[in-house]
């Protein structure tokens, strides 16, 4: 009911928004067109300058970084030597949204299928099992519901490692294979179950040791330190993973400070941070080689460890993984009309100004107030990013390009960019994969988990870089 709520409050909104900007604006004239046969990079509303008439900061930004930009309009220099501005849409309109939806649904089949297919020979020879008899200490306190050494836990358990080394098209397939593990124990198919809440919540917060992405995107747009965001990411990821835990923990009654669970949480800690000690002390390049060492190797180690763990048991490996491949293709097509639905509310959203509104109503709102208003031109990442992971990395490369990769509002961006997960993406997929409609209280409690996020980022960027 929820998220049903809150869709149809984008579209309301979208159109709304959209409405006031045709009916009152002169650049508003062609938003309905653009919000549903539009595609991203259009222009449109062009405009012939001469020099005299921009201010001599805007020419000397086109200058030195061939654009300017103000908002949604783009000032740029022809071949000519003249001055123009224009809009470029920032994202797809309906049709095209729609299409590329699917594109995204059918891309994952072939990974589902390969990590589906060896979840299912590491289920035949009792490797997730192992798994959770592991955790199961652990889990048994924050999954109460879940009998014990469940194969569900070992599931999350790779979900959860596969997050902390930025591997997301690995984390995907363990995560559905466990909220289809925990669907098997739930009451009621249609509402989500206590133990499918607090999984969900704490995958959409978005624990990540290492943001190789984030780093890589600012290693490519020359910052001067693109290694240098990494340490307030990791903070702010994990205070946004803890409130998502003491959120859910106190909705659920579960009582968090027992032993086991805070030695387990301080032990996960005390190696994170041994982790970041060793991490901080490499220069980018090897940061870099490090990271991709040990996220792809961890990968390569887990397959040959389940194929040997096969052989060892005896079982009919390759027919087991084709079954797991199978139940793979099956979820990549069942989640299509979900993902079309959340992603063209998203697109609404975008194409019809709304952002833009919101944006200049808090920068207002911090101005009058006596605030320092420079996080706000980070913002639009961090609004972006529960609605769309491609968006806000846009947005990202945007701020970047816009006020400079080294800029507080640059680095801000991309601290917020590593240190949260697309909320919307995530419950759209995963609670679609196994036809949950009633989503409770894990999209208010994501949301919360992401604004503590947003709130540690943008402190722990005054601190570092004020």
């Amino acid at each position: 009911m929820a998220l049903s709520r809150i869709w149809s409050a984008f579209i309301i909104i979208a159109i709304l928004v959209a409405s006031g900007r045709m009916l009152f604006f002169d650049d508003g004239k062609d938003i309905y067109s653009r919000m549903v046969v539009g595609k991203q990079g259009d222009t449109s509303r062009t405009r012939m300058y001469d020099s005299a008439a921009l201010p001599l900061t805007v020419v000397a930004t086109i200058a030195k970084d061939k654009q300017f930009k103000n908002g949604d309009t783009i000032y740029t220099r022809t071949d000519k030597g003249k001055y123009i501005s224009y809009y470029a849409q920032a994202s797809d309109g309906v049709i095209s949204t729609c299409k590329s939806s699917v594109e995204i649904c059918l891309g994952l089949i072939g990974i589902m299928a390969l990590f589906m297919g060896f979840m299912s020979i590491a289920e035949k020879a009792g490797g997730i099992r192992f798994l959770a008899r592991i955790v199961g200490p652990f889990f048994a306190k924050l999954f109460p519901e879940l009998p014990k050494n469940h194969p569900a836990m070992g599931h999350m358990i790779m979900n959860f490692s596969a997050n902390l080394l930025n591997l997301d098209n690995a984390a995907t397939p363990f995560g559905i294979k466990a909220m289809e593990s925990m669907q098997e124990f739930n009451p009621d198919k249609t509402k989500a179950s206590n133990a499918q809440i607090m999984f969900l919540c704490l995958h959409a917060s978005g624990l990540t040791l290492v943001p190789v992405t984030v780093i890589a995107a600012r290693a490519s747009v020359k910052a001067g330190s693109p290694t240098d965001i990494f340490i307030p990411c990791m903070i702010a990821t994990f205070a946004a993973t803890i409130a998502a835990m003491l959120i859910v923990s106190f909705k659920q009654k579960i009582k968090i400070f027992q032993p086991v669970i805070i030695a387990w949480i301080g032990g996960a800690s005390a190696l994170i941070a041994l982790l970041v000690w060793y991490l901080t002390s490499l220069k980018a390049d090897a940061m870099q080689t490090f990271s991709g060492l040990l996220s792809n190797g961890l990968i390569l180690l887990i397959f040959i460890l389940i194929v040997l763990g096969g052989l060892y048991k005896k079982i009919d490996i390759f027919d087991s993984f084709v079954e797991g491949a199978k139940g793979g293709f099956e979820t990549s097509i069942k989640i299509i009309p979900y993902v079309v639905g959340i992603l063209v509310a998203i697109s609404m959203l975008r194409t019809s100004g709304s952002f833009e509104v919101l944006l200049n109503g808090l920068r207002h709102l911090f101005g009058f107030i006596g605030l320092d208003t420079r996080f706000v031109d980070g913002l639009p990442t961090a609004l972006m990013k529960p609605l769309s992971g491609s968006g806000a990395r846009g947005m990202m490369f945007d701020t970047m390009r816009t006020y400079g990769p080294d800029s507080f509002a640059g680095r801000l961006a991309s601290i917020l960019q590593g240190s949260s997960d697309t909320t919307f993406y995530v419950v759209a997929v995963y609670f679609g994969a196994v036809g949950i409609k009633n989503t409770r209280y894990s999209i208010g409690t994501m949301l919360l988990a992401d604004l503590v996020g947003i709130i540690t980022a943008i402190a722990l960027c005054y601190m570092f870089f004020g």
